[in-house]
């Protein structure tokens, strides 16, 4: 079948369901089937009287267990052994309003329960599925697989899929690899494999400086400047060249065979990106980035002379795609890399976000969850009853509903996290992700309630960097945690709302993360000498 076919195949889908105004029970199976036959792939297996024989049907039964010690029955819409939950529901409430909103608010919910309610020797499937037939597919995703909470997948903002893009061939891809392989879906991945092999590549590039006689402090200040770089030009953040490519790699390229003009170039470029405005090295305007990491311009080891092998270097690293490097790695792997000590252990030991996650999620993220669950419960009924009284009685409860939210948000703006061993920043990165992640559900709730203010996620009061706090030892992997919470901050900015809505300065100096001792303080150091 060609992709033509595939279009008109899934315009008929979409058209068929679209117009169906039967129940639940009536269509939700239907609806599935011809899903499955729409993604190619095969329909749910004929249910068994063993219910753990049942790794793919409707209607799987499971067993909740109650604080008692008894249980309840309750059954599956569609279970899938390693894949999903699939709850399915036909709202009567029309998209726009809260009462759908809180019909699958309720429903994911209840997917939740069961996937919690599975045997433990089944374990959790990495997604949770919504779908309110012939309307719209939620994807919700776990991919620890440990109990932890289910988010919005890919995001907040695009989690919830109408049928009309079903169309698509990348919504199509999507939902077929939740069938076939769901793991494949977790971004971790494949940003784990790119952050590998740049960080192999920095590495490469540090022994290159250092065998040229620059100490391992400088080689690091000066790769940690080409990294960022190398990151702001793919995410947007500088210019393009009048060539097309990156502005970095272009000044590189540009003057590959000129070492002294290119260290001028590099200079010229970073101080300008120090203090923002007109850049002639680019011949463009460039933001002011600040912070820590462009100072010190006039000092002559700012920009290392480099042999036409490091340029090339350069070049080659800078030829990945650095929106996908992942921060939760990137500060070990990159602390090794520009470490001669720890350089042979580059990519063999380093924490896992899986394993960060053990840690984060039940001492940051669940409470932090629990709550939120709270609020966005009273908020709806506030906003539902506002619904049904109208007036100037409904427009009160409606500012209730609103305020409830707000309070939650600024309470998550200012959540203080300490990790007073912080090394590279691995932990503080994925706890600042996880509160984003958060923070981008309260602003969509807010705008679902006619919140004209739910831009201020972006304008004004915000989840930053300035809220995680560290305390490092080693000088170089305490840079390397402000440098991994700033990308991770970015990425995630520039991911939700495009380069354009970035603030300046782009990089703030919060002096959050202290290198210092977290047990001992002193005033001075007063070596020991003999006679």
């Amino acid at each position: 079948m060609d992709q033509r076919q595939v279009q008109d195949k899934a315009q008929a889908f979409i058209a068929r369901w679209s117009a169906a105004t039967g129940s639940e029970l009536a269509n939700a199976q239907s609806f599935v089937r011809e899903l499955c036959d729409l993604l190619k792939v095969e329909p749910p297996h004929p249910a068994t009287d063993d219910p753990t024989a049942n790794a793919y049907v409707f209607e799987r039964a499971i067993a909740f267990q109650n604080p008692d010690g008894s249980t309840s029955p309750g059954r599956i819409d569609l279970y899938k052994r390693e894949c999903f939950v699939l709850e399915s529901k036909k709202v009567k409430a029309g998209p726009a309003t809260k009462g759908f909103d809180d019909a699958l608010l309720r429903a994911r919910a209840q997917a939740e329960n069961y996937a919690r309610a599975l045997p433990a020797a089944e374990g959790r499937p990495p997604f949770v599925v919504v779908v309110d037939v012939g309307n719209v597919i939620e994807l919700y995703a776990e991919f620890t697989r440990s109990g932890a909470t289910y988010t919005a997948f890919p995001d907040a903002r695009s989690h919830r899929i109408p049928l009309t893009r079903l169309v698509e061939p990348e919504v199509q891809t999507r939902l077929r690899a939740l069938w076939l392989d769901p793991m494949s879906l977790d971004p971790s991945r494949i940003t784990a494999q790119v952050t590998r092999e740049v960080a192999a590549k920095l590495a490469t590039l540090a022994r290159e400086l250092e065998g040229a006689g620059h100490t391992a402090e400088r080689v690091a200040a000066f790769l940690t400047r080409c990294l960022f770089s190398m990151f702001a030009e793919d995410v947007g953040l500088l210019p393009k060249a009048p060539s097309g490519s990156g502005a970095f790699v272009h000044i590189l390229r540009a003057h590959r065979d000129q070492p002294e003009t290119l260290r001028h170039m590099l200079r010229a470029l970073w101080t300008d990106m120090d203090r923002g405005g007109f850049s002639p090295a680019l011949a463009a305007q460039v933001l002011r980035f600040n912070g820590k990491l462009f100072k010190g311009w006039a000092a002559d080891e700012y920009v290392l002379p480099m042999s036409k092998a490091v340029v090339d270097g350069l070049i080659d690293a800078a030829s990945s795609d650095w929106r996908n490097v992942e921060p939760a790695i990137i500060g070990t792997l990159l602390e090794r890399a520009l470490d001669p000590v720890e350089r042979h252990r580059l990519g063999a030991h380093y924490t896992p976000r899986a394993y960060v996650e053990r840690l984060v999620l039940p001492t940051v993220v669940e409470p932090l969850r629990a709550e939120w669950a709270n609020v966005q419960a009273a908020a709806l009924l506030l906003a539902t009853e506002a619904q049904a009284l109208g007036g100037r009685r409904g427009d009160t409860r409606m500012d209730e509903a609103r305020a409830e939210l707000r309070q939650f948000h600024h309470r998550l703006c200012t959540v203080k996290v300490l990790d007073p061993a912080c090394g590279s920043g691995n932990f503080l990165y994925v706890t600042l992700e996880h509160l984003k992640r958060l923070e981008t559900e309260v602003l969509d709730q807010l705008q679902a309630l006619g919140d004209s203010q739910a831009k201020l996620g972006l304008e004004g009061e915000t989840v930053t960097p300035q809220q995680f706090l560290g305390i490092e030892l080693n000088e170089r992997a305490a840079s390397l945690a402000e440098l991994v919470l700033w990308i991770g901050f970015l990425q995630w900015h520039v991911r939700s709302a495009g380069s354009a809505s970035v603030a300046e300065p782009v990089i703030q100096d919060y002096g959050n993360i202290e290198c210092r001792d977290a047990v001992l303080a002193w005033d001075r150091q007063e070596p020991m000498r003999d006679e």
